[in-house]
């Protein structure tokens, strides 16, 4: 549905309201795997907006079911409660003229007030979607290594009965229907170390480590779509005069195309046998993965992405563009379910702790996320 002029009246005399919730919320800090102080917040708030049934599941998602039977099918609208940055109490936050700063705000702060707004007005409501149940999910470990749990599980306990997945993330301007899958590992390298003096010329687990990404990164990633890799932290060694006995690192590597990833992963085992292959003690441990899309009914999908677009250019008067990239939206599209992730906000700095919104994007993002849920009602 379009929203009417008593739903816009309703948000434009809310945004004051949604702005105060967002500097409340921004500074409760919530790392990935530990979003328990946010969770139970965002419960809290929408208990006391008249909210029934809501509930946090097993991995601190907040889920409000609306409309849900034992068996009907659902969609799901969802915002993510982590943040990349630890457990600092409360996150600090500014306001600078037209921004708001806050480690974290963009990604997803915003997106959650805009959620949590529309489910307070279907809840005050008491709406019921027409023919199908609705779960607003504030989901928990989208960041990092929180590997999309959150999803994960909510696509685990209704996957059969999901019939459209919208996550609210990104920019105004930047939709995601492309999953970026990837596969990240801890690779920890041992050997028998010594005394850099007396034991010199045993194997030195630094040496073989930095041999290792050597060869990693004389890859040659596939042709197909965009592949990446990446070793983005190394430690290990005892001291300047020891051999070191342990080194490790964490790698990725990533892509918009399922072909490539095996292709990737073929390249990585290879090159871990190779080096097994001379006595080196290697151990690796997969700390992460992401599908790329499965196979999703064109129609469908093409509809989900039309009612996206619709929304965002008419609030925000801006050419939508789609993205390849990471997101919640990940596990549906690989299932096979028509998903795409929606911007609802504009700042920059994300994934710093410069990170800002602009505080004008805030009240167009709020009709974009009420138009898109509210046209189950």
């Amino acid at each position: 549905m379009e929203l009417d002029s008593r739903i816009l009246k309703y948000l434009d005399d809310h945004t004051q309201e949604a702005l105060d919730l967002l500097v409340e919320l921004a500074q409760i800090p919530a790392p990935s795997n530990h979003e328990e102080k946010r969770a139970e917040f965002c419960k809290n708030w929408l208990e006391a907006q008249g909210a029934q049934g809501v509930y946090i599941d097993e991995v601190l998602n907040v889920v409000y079911p609306v409309g849900c039977t034992d068996d009907n099918p659902v969609v799901i609208f969802s915002a993510h409660s982590d943040v990349v940055f630890p457990d600092t109490d409360p996150l600090p936050l500014r306001i600078e003229n037209d921004r708001i700063y806050c480690p974290g705000i963009g990604d997803d702060t915003a997106s959650v007030v805009a959620l949590l707004m529309t489910a307070k007005y279907i809840a005050q409501n008491k709406l019921t979607p027409k023919d199908c149940g609705m779960l607003i999910v504030v989901n928990a470990a989208e960041e990092g290594l929180g590997n999309l749990r959150g999803t994960r599980n909510i696509m685990a306990d209704f996957g059969d009965r999901v019939r459209e997945f919208i996550s609210f993330d990104s920019s105004i301007d930047k939709y995601v229907r492309t999953a970026v899958g990837s596969r990240r590992y801890k690779v920890e390298v041992t050997t028998e170390g010594g005394h850099s003096y007396g034991a010199f010329g045993n194997r030195n687990a630094i040496a073989y480590l930095a041999s290792l990404i050597d060869t990693l990164y004389t890859i040659k990633v596939p042709d197909q779509g965009k592949t990446t890799y990446n070793v983005g932290l190394i430690s290990g060694g005892t001291s300047v005069n020891t051999i070191a006995q342990n080194a490790e690192m964490l790698y990725e590597y990533r892509s918009d195309h399922r072909e490539a990833l095996e292709i990737m992963e073929n390249h990585f085992r290879s090159a871990i046998d190779f080096y097994r292959a001379k006595g080196i003690g290697i151990n690796v441990t997969l700390l992460g993965e992401r599908p790329c899309n499965g196979e999703i009914d064109p129609i469908r999908q093409q509809r989900l992405e039309d009612r996206c677009i619709a929304a965002g250019s008419k609030y925000y008067g801006r050419e939508i563009t789609f993205i390849p990239s990471s997101t919640d939206c990940n596990i549906p599209l690989s299932m096979g379910i028509p998903a795409v992730c929606v911007g609802c906000r504009a700042g920059g700095g994300v994934h710093t702790r410069e990170e800002y919104v602009l505080i004008d994007s805030l009240a167009p993002g709020l009709k974009v996320v009420a138009e898109l849920m509210l046209y189950h009602f």
